[in-house]
Order: structure tokens, then C-alpha cells, then sequence
């Protein structure tokens, strides 16, 4: 008979098993993955046996006042991990370990590290705010077939498909440093590396500039909150991660100088227009007030330009590398954000021996990326469909920030604060107290509309009440609607909290 037939056996040993479970609700991990790595020691302590069921989520929501969503993310963690095994009708079993089995197989647990959950809890969701994306429907879908057509048709497709250079695409390079040569942002000292994405570039920089170095010319600078992909890159590499913190006008400079003065930092990464996960723009003043204080301390600068193209109202500000008369800035660029993000294109402008070394990287990475994409892109640059794609990009984004801070406005309970950027696809919403991101979260995907939560955006400081809102990607009806969700959940949320603490007694002054 299973151990857990009976319900006073379970009931006790419910109690025993979890009572020591301590979650922190202000913590920058979220709860899903504290509970996952709790019950992960309780099998490593052998508290949970191989075989053994473990409780429904509902009832283990019960037994540790938590969200049912919660326990279902955390069970679909160690299913990912294969630490648990689902079964259809019976419910979650730790699974049979390779110490427990008969064969000798690996113990590929013991051999990997730890999984990084970045999915949802599998509950269907109809409105996402969780991924800066630009809305697919808008894809020049005929345009896109007809110029691929063109490049699979012409002379040069079979060199196309050959296997190309580690620097990218040799038209396309020089088509995007002329432009770069023209517009100012690249000088002649500079070169140009196509990349798969900005995501490589990140990591091509890190593994360039932090491999190998001591541990004392291992310190990044990040903006905080900042992208996730930039904070999970530079902590793979074994960066010492410091945080500046952002704030409407974009990253704080004089925080900046106090933490050069005490540390020496390698780099310093910025996305200085649009921020994500705010959506902040680091003023005129701050960009040379930021470029000279990299020049005086001998930091290398990393710029993030990958939403510039995508301001809605006012005029455009040079960039960082723009700015810089040292040519010194190392620029990061993107097609994702303009145009198609699955053909993952993009480049960094840097100094020449700065782009030798990170194609070097490259190489031993990947050879190099695809030319197909790329020779697409460029004709599709070059035929005039990309400037008219633009257009048409701003034009449908602006409409979706108004919508959004529109929505924000008028749906979000007194107490909320939120970000009001000119463009880019990002706003970042504040929560007042006591209410949580990861409490939120739990609520509304009970309703179809999820997002991330401050935690994932954190550098060093925690965002418990923080929530990235990405508006890019959804209709103006979705966005609206999807915001109307957040905002009644919150305000019911700290009703039946100020409800609970009226109902609490009070002790009699004697």
C-alpha cells in the first residue's frame, strides 16, 4: 500500500517534513525556486525517498499558506530536473536516483549544475507581458518572401552557403559600418563583427574581456535594475558583479563615480536608451557625464543600442559611442528589435583590436554565423523595406505605449508608481507595500496574463515590489485589458490585506 494511503499518516507527516521550510517573500529568488531547492534537500537528506509521492499541490499550498501556482512551478522545476516524475492520475513521485537502480549509469544530476528555470508554471496564459518582443503580425511577411527569393535565386547563393567568415557577412559589414562611418558612431580606427544576436555579443565580450583575468580585474558595473540575459552572462563568466541603480533619467552617475572611486571595475554596461527593463533614457547630461568618468578611470564602456531606433515622441539623443571622441566605447547593435527577431543579427562596432579578438572567440564558438539571415537583411536594408517597416513600427508602438501608461493610470491601485518612457517596448511598474511581483504573478495567471517580476532583473538589489510590463508584442485591446487584470488583482490583493490586519486582536492595555 502507498505510504501516503492513509490520511492521519499524511497529515503528520505533512507537518514534519515541511515545517522547517523557511520562504522569504522579499527574497530576489522567487518563491517557485526556493521551494524547489527545499524540497531538492529534502531528498538529498533522505527525508524523501526514491518512489515516494509527494502532496497536491493544492494541499501543500495549503500546508505552507502559498499560491497553488507557486507549487505547481516548483514541481515543474524538478520535473525539468528530472527529480520528480509525473503521473497522470497517481500525482509527483521522486524519482528513481541511478545510486537506487540496478545500472551502473551516470549520475548526470551529480555531473551537471543546477538547472535555471526560466519558464512559467504551464498554466495557459492569453495575454504575456513577459518577453520584449516586437508583435509578430506586423512581420512584412510578403516583402520577407520576395527578397529571400532574390538572395536564394542570385550568383552569389552557393557562397552564401559556404561556410563564411567569423566577422559576418562581408556586405553586410560593410554596409553597416559605412552607415555606422556616416552617422558618426564609428570612427576609422573601428571594425565590425556580425554576431547571432546581442545576446553572443554579450557573452563574446565577456568571455573576451573576463577570461583568464585574476579576480581583482574581474568587476562589472550593471545598471539595476538590469536585462537578465546581461546579469546571467556576466555571472557565468565569474564576474563580481557590482550595481548602479537607474532611476527616470537613467543610470544614477554620481552613484556611479562613488562606486569607481572604491572599486576598479573592468567594465561598465549600459543600455542608455529605453532601457529594459525600465524603459528610462540616460539624459544628455548623464551620457558625457558618463563618458568622462569611464575615460578618468580607465573603464572599458559597453553600450547596449538596440531600442534607439524606437523612440516615439522627441528628439533623438547621440549615443554613447557617438559621444565618445576616445572612440573607446565598445557598441552593441541589433536587428531583433526592428525588424525579424528569429533571424538573429547583430553586431559590435569597437575598436579594431577588440573586434580581432572577439572574432577569435567566435570561431572557437560557433565557426560563424548564419549568412542566409544576413544577406536577407542586408537586401532587405538596402531594397527601402526596412526604413518603411520602421516607420510603420513607431507608428504602431507609440499607440501601444499610450494604451499602456493610459491603462497603468487609470487600473493601478493608489501607491503604484510606473515608468514613462518616450519608446522602446519596456515600462517598469513599482507595487506599494505589502503587496509582491511573485504574489501578483500567482494571482493574474489564474487569469491568462502573466510577466516577470522584479527578481529577474536584479544585479544585486533586490525589486520584491518591481514588474517589467512588455507591451511590444501585444495588441492595444491586450495591452489595456492585460494591465485592467494587474491592477484589480493588486487592489483586491491589499484589500483583503488591510481586511486581515483589521480583524487581527489587539492586547488589552492593563
Amino acid at each position: 500500500m502507498d505510504a501516503f494511503a492513509s490520511p492521519i499518516w499524511y497529515a503528520l507527516n505533512v507537518e514534519q517534513r515541511w515545517a522547517d521550510i523557511a520562504l522569504d517573500p522579499t527574497s530576489d529568488t522567487p518563491l517557485y525556486k526556493q521551494l524547489a531547492e527545499a524540497i531538492r534537500s529534502l531528498v538529498e537528506q533522505g527525508a524523501l525517498q526514491a518512489g515516494e509521492r509527494l502532496p497536491a499541490t493544492r494541499e501543500l499550498a495549503g500546508q505552507l499558506g502559498l499560491n497553488r501556482t507557486t507549487v505547481s512551478a516548483a514541481y515543474a522545476v524538478l520535473e525539468e530536473s528530472g527529480l520528480l516524475e509525473g503521473q497522470v492520475g497517481r500525482g509527483s513521485f521522486i524519482a528513481q536516483r541511478p545510486d537506487s537502480q540496478a545500472n551502473l549509469g551516470l549520475d548526470w544530476e551529480a555531473l551537471l549544475p543546477p538547472l535555471e528555470f526560466a519558464g512559467g508554471t504551464g498554466r495557459k496564459v492569453s495575454i504575456s507581458f513577459a518577453s520584449s518582443r516586437p508583435n509578430a503580425e506586423a512581420f512584412p511577411l510578403a516583402a520577407f518572401r520576395r527578397l529571400s527569393k532574390e538572395v536564394i535565386e542570385s550568383p552569389e547563393a552557393a557562397q552564401i552557403l559556404q561556410l563564411g567568415s567569423p566577422h559576418g557577412y562581408p556586405p553586410l559589414r560593410r554596409y553597416l559600418l559605412d552607415q555606422a562611418l556616416t552617422d558618426g558612431v564609428a570612427r576609422p580606427g573601428d571594425d565590425l563583427i556580425v554576431t547571432n544576436g546581442c545576446q553572443q555579443a554579450l557573452d563574446l565580450v565577456a568571455r573576451v574581456f573576463l577570461a583568464g583575468a585574476d579576480p581583482e580585474h574581474r568587476t562589472v558595473v550593471l545598471e539595476d535594475p538590469a536585462y537578465h540575459g546581461t546579469v546571467r552572462v556576466f555571472a557565468r563568466a565569474g564576474a563580481n558583479i557590482l550595481s548602479v541603480p537607474v532611476d527616470a533619467a537613467g543610470l544614477d552617475v554620481n552613484a556611479l563615480e562613488e562606486t569607481l572611486k572604491q572599486a576598479k571595475p573592468r567594465l561598465v554596461a549600459v543600455t542608455p536608451s529605453f532601457q529594459n527593463p525600465t524603459g528610462a533614457t540616460l539624459s544628455f547630461d548623464r551620457r558625457k557625464r558618463l563618458l568622462e568618468l569611464t575615460r578618468r578611470f580607465g573603464v572599458v564602456l559597453i553600450e547596449s543600442d538596440i531600442y534607439s531606433e524606437l523612440r516615439y515622441e522627441g528628439s533623438a539623443l547621440p549615443s554613447l559611442k557617438q559621444l565618445d571622441a576616445s572612440g573607446n566605447t565598445i557598441l552593441l547593435g541589433s536587428y531583433s528589435k526592428v525588424s525579424f527577431p528569429g533571424l538573429r543579427v547583430g553586431w559590435i562596432i569597437a575598436p579594431r583590436p577588440v573586434i580581432a579578438r572577439l572574432a577569435e572567440a567566435k570561431q572557437l564558438s560557433d565557426l560563424h554565423s548564419d549568412q542566409l539571415s544576413q544577406a536577407v537583411l542586408l537586401r532587405f536594408a538596402q531594397s527601402g523595406e526596412l526604413a518603411r517597416h520602421l516607420e510603420r513600427t513607431r507608428a504602431a508602438g507609440a499607440e501601444r505605449l499610450e494604451t499602456a501608461l493610459r491603462a497603468c493610470a487609470r487600473y493601478l491601485p493608489p501607491g503604484a508608481t510606473f515608468t514613462r518612457p518616450a519608446g522602446g517596448m519596456n515600462l517598469w511598474i513599482e507595487l506599494p507595500a505589502p503587496l509582491t511581483a511573485e504574489t501578483l504573478l500567482s494571482r493574474v495567471e489564474e487569469r491568462g496574463v502573466n510577466f516577470l517580476p522584479g527578481g529577474y532583473f536584479s544585479a544585486r538589489r533586490p525589486h520584491p515590489r518591481g514588474l517589467r510590463i512588455s507591451f511590444g508584442g501585444l495588441s492595444s485591446e491586450q495591452i489595456a485589458r492585460g494591465i485592467q487584470i494587474l491592477g484589480q488583482t493588486a487592489a483586491s490583493e491589499l484589500a483583503a490585506h488591510t481586511a486581515n490586519l483589521s480583524l487581527e486582536p489587539v492586547a488589552a492595555l492593563v
